[in-house]
């Protein structure tokens, strides 16, 4: 139990790492530039939803996205998703408002202001299935003209889930946002 409540501090939402790792060259493969900062090594990152809902996300994130439970209690929620080939994928941790620690905040979430994106290898075949399991879709599958296919749905904690999949984005879309050096 220590370990997770260590770790709790670590605030972050996959969605802004995502955004991220472009910008510091780690999705390219590019080391990042360190301005002589010692390196930090980060054992997990995983956002912290503040929610009383634990016991309907944990069902929803397991039966809908495969996670499991790594660690469970009445006042917080560790899931470890499946990741690419049978590695260890994503974690995600929810917090009763009555944490036993009583942190400064988090407020409970109130479903606004964040989305948790998945990528995913077929975004089509995940939208059928959590379509027939019956998880609210709030924005259809579509496809993206700057390269994604995509769907929403929202978890019981009010967390929007944005499920994509890269795909070639239209020609000359992305022409406009590039910066010119």
């Amino acid at each position: 139990m220590t370990r997770i409540l260590s770790r709790r501090t670590i605030l972050a939402s996959l969605a802004v790492l995502l955004a991220i790792l472009p910008a510091t060259g780690a999705a390219s493969g590019q080391a990042p530039t360190n301005s002589g900062a010692p390196h930090m090594k980060v054992r997990d990152l995983y956002p912290l939803v503040t929610t009383p809902a634990l016991a309907d996300v944990r069902d929803f994130y397991v039966g809908h996205f495969g996670f499991e439970v790594a660690f469970e209690a009445s006042w917080f929620l560790y899931l470890v998703g499946p990741g690419e080939d049978g590695t260890r994928g994503a974690t995600l941790a929810f917090m009763h408002p009555d944490h036993p620690s009583n942190p400064p905040g988090p407020e409970t979430f109130n479903g606004l202001g964040m989305i948790l994106t998945v990528e995913v290898r077929d975004a089509a075949a995940v939208f059928e299935r959590l379509e027939g399991g019956n998880a609210p879709i709030v924005h259809p599958l579509t496809d993206e003209a700057w390269g994604q296919r995509r769907f929403m749905t929202r978890d019981p904690a009010g967390v929007l889930v944005d499920v994509v999949e890269q795909i070639a984005p239209a020609e000359g879309f992305w022409d406009r946002y590039m910066i010119q050096e």
